[in-house]
């Protein structure tokens, strides 16, 4: 078992993984849930949710939350990435098409998109600041 080297983390973090979110929320334990994000190694990690959502209430009121991402099968590998809060805006086409197309393909993410996007869908930005990984393919 090793650690990831900053790079190794970053493009790991950046390839086609289902994120797990947590923030915490007062009087019970931190919301913990799946998600798809965007991420490109050095920017922001991108959510795309409601306006309505739980999560968008507790992360805005948070200024922010964890994302981890992980290999499910042996050799087991994990990232873990922390920050504050970048932006919350609307979202855009471009920004929420490419969420839905790197997890469904093409075809089915243009239409997920079509039937998805909404005026109250938002981005949510987050900047890493600290960073856990371990990476079991490693020796030693």
């Amino acid at each position: 078992m090793a650690k990831m080297t900053s790079d190794e983390r970053e493009t790991y973090l950046s390839e086609l993984h289902v994120g797990v979110i947590g923030v915490e929320r007062p009087d019970r334990a931190p919301l913990v849930v799946p998600i798809w994000y965007w991420y490109e190694p050095g920017g922001d990690v991108v959510l795309w949710t409601e306006a309505e959502s739980v999560k968008l209430k507790l992360i805005r009121d948070a200024g922010r939350f964890a994302i981890t991402a992980q290999d499910e099968q042996p050799p087991y590998r994990y990232v873990t990435a922390e920050g504050d809060v970048a932006a919350i805006e609307s979202a855009t086409d471009e920004a929420v098409r490419k969420i839905a197309i790197r997890y469904l393909g093409e075809e089915e993410g243009n239409q997920f998109t079509d039937q998805n996007l909404s005026d109250t869908s938002v981005l949510i930005r987050m900047r890493p600041t600290r960073w856990l990984s371990t990476d079991y393919t490693k020796e030693g």
